[in-house]
């Protein structure tokens, strides 16, 4: 067999697996941005990755996610029965539709998923406060999530609420990328929102069709990448494709599916120089250099398969994660020589022991009282 032939071959054996499926629709702009089906499906389509999709359920039966979600699961309210977890209407669908802009399958509307060969974990239940999304975010690496999607956030001017922020550090060490959206917020007071401000996430804000900041997204010097915000079409509940107003919601999911075909192309590699790679690799397009609505830039999913990035590249997602950490032990020291007010309530002595304690040292005093009143009676008597 001549050199020649044997090249046709194996470009064909490698472009088979894409070629194969469905033609994404027209509206899904990002392929061409991205030279998915040309450049990123030949190396990786997200095969062996898990993606947990932290919303409010997901729609496993359409024929766009046939056989791409795995069986659903509501942590924080395991009271509820799983037939309904992954089937909420709510909110016409957000979790179907963001699970579809990362594995969507293409055989119903034609809705594609950047990642279509990843399994999809379905998380249920966030939205009952920031103790469930931290259960969530426990459970969702417990059971296999290498990539932990969150195209949620809170409506607060709080910093990361501390069992978030352990959770995410719990995450992190059992080498998971998390993935949040930036928020909608625009530019509205010193608004903040969560899981977006924890450390060790990696934040993503919003690009309008033509690679310009989108002008909604919620600022914050957390910001790590951005992408796709406005007029980003997807599949509703009911399977219908519609294509949305604007949000940071699909900027985070169609990240998420990036992430998905990094790991999936080095499953080796930590996650951590997993969003080193990605950060290395995008595309400023915002202000020159890093800024609070783009951080910085572009996600390119080919150039984070293909280039080479030196270990010493940046990491600022993780190196607020390492400051947060240090902080908390630098307070673990102060702590240690002045108890914490929950030190100093587990060791104060209950209600019951307490009032026990009163009642001896008035009887006691009583005691004391009376033996010294008969000293003195008895000193009057003996004049």
């Amino acid at each position: 067999m001549n050199a020649g032939v044997l090249a046709i071959l194996l470009t064909v054996a490698i472009s088979s697996p894409a070629a194969a499926l469905p033609k994404p629709r027209k509206e899904l702009y990002w392929f061409d941005w991205w030279e998915i089906e040309k450049k990123v499906w030949p190396i990786s389509m997200g095969r062996g990755v898990t993606v947990a999709v932290v919303d409010n359920g997901i729609n496993a039966h359409l024929p766009d996610l046939r056989g791409a979600v795995l069986k659903g699961v509501n942590p924080s309210e395991p009271d509820v029965g799983l037939s309904r977890v992954g089937k909420d209407r709510k909110n016409g669908g957000h979790g179907t539709a963001m699970a579809a802009l990362i594995a969507g399958q293409g055989h119903g509307t034609g809705m594609m998923g950047v990642a279509p060969k990843v399994k999809i974990l379905p998380i249920v239940g966030h939205r009952a406060g920031d103790w469930a999304l931290a259960r969530e975010i426990r459970y969702a690496v417990d059971h296999g999530a290498q990539v932990i999607s969150m195209s949620i956030g809170s409506e607060t001017f709080m910093e990361c609420p501390g069992e978030i922020q352990e959770a995410v550090e719990y995450a992190v060490k059992k080498d998971a990328v998390l993935v949040a959206s930036a928020g909608n917020e625009g530019r509205f007071e010193d608004w903040r929102s969560w899981p977006a401000n924890c450390a060790g996430v990696m934040t993503v804000g919003g690009l309008d069709g033509h690679l310009r900041p989108w002008k909604r997204t919620t600022p914050g010097n957390y910001m790590a990448v951005a992408a796709p915000a406005l007029h980003v079409g997807s599949i509703d509940f009911n399977g219908n494709f519609r294509v949305g107003s604007g949000g940071t919601s699909p900027s985070a999911a169609l990240t998420s599916g990036v992430v998905a075909l990094v790991r999936s192309k080095y499953p080796k590699m930590p996650a951590e120089q997993v969003v080193q790679r990605v950060l290395a690799t995008t595309k400023d397009v915002g202000p020159p250099g890093w800024d609070d609505v783009t951080g910085h830039g572009l996600v390119r999913p080919y150039r984070a398969l293909v280039d080479k990035v030196p270990s010493t590249a940046p990491n600022p997602v993780y190196d607020r994660l390492r400051n947060w950490q240090k902080s908390r032990e630098r307070a673990g020291v102060v702590e240690s020589a002045a108890p914490s007010r929950t030190t100093q309530a587990q060791s104060a002595p209950r209600a019951s022991d307490q009032t026990s304690g009163w009642m001896i040292g008035a009887a006691t005093f009583a005691a004391l009282c009376i033996l010294i009143g008969g000293w003195w009676i008895l000193r009057g008597r003996l004049k």
